[in-house]
């Protein structure tokens, strides 16, 4: 069988079969191959993106004020990929409201003295931090003070 050319790349003959080459060897088995991983690849991508950036973001916090609640604890989550620290207050009505603080990661929180232990159901803190925007009762912490007055940070410098 003659060679011929098309518009869309050269014709050839393969044990009597004509075959078109695109400039991607392998034929059509092992392209739909690589067609299929390549868009699992790059959907797995955008879909990890946004978690990923949302999830070392600060934007759902209201950065430009400090906000300290005082009250028990009554969690301490030492789990990655954040720790968290939950505490009951009472509100002006006497009303009980629980409270989380999202802390960094353990390896962070570890760098500046904190432990699995360091704090406890039923200690009494007062937690200071970048409170949610959208009014929740949840804050990004930046430090805590225990009632005998030590303090410690929840960052690193």
């Amino acid at each position: 069988m003659p060679l011929t050319e098309a518009n869309t790349g050269h014709m050839f003959s393969v044990h009597g079969r004509e075959l078109e080459y695109f400039g991607i060897s392998g034929g059509i088995a092992v392209n739909m191959k690589r067609f299929i991983f390549l868009f699992a690849f790059a959907a797995g991508l955008i879909l990890l993106s946004k978690p990923v950036f949302a999830h070392h973001s600060t934007a759902e916090y209201d950065m430009t004020a400090l906000t300290s609640v005082k009250g028990t604890v009554t969690k301490f989550e030492w789990s990655n990929p954040h720790a968290y620290l939950t505490i009951e207050t009472k509100d002006d009505k006497g009303n009980v409201v629980e409270w989380t603080a999202e802390m960094a990661s353990l390896g962070m929180l570890s760098r500046v003295n904190w432990k699995r232990d360091t704090v406890k159901p039923g200690d009494e803190i007062t937690i200071y931090g970048n409170r949610a925007k959208n009014g929740k009762t949840l804050m990004r912490l930046d430090k805590i003070a225990f009632a005998n007055g030590q303090e410690l940070s929840a960052h690193v410098g």
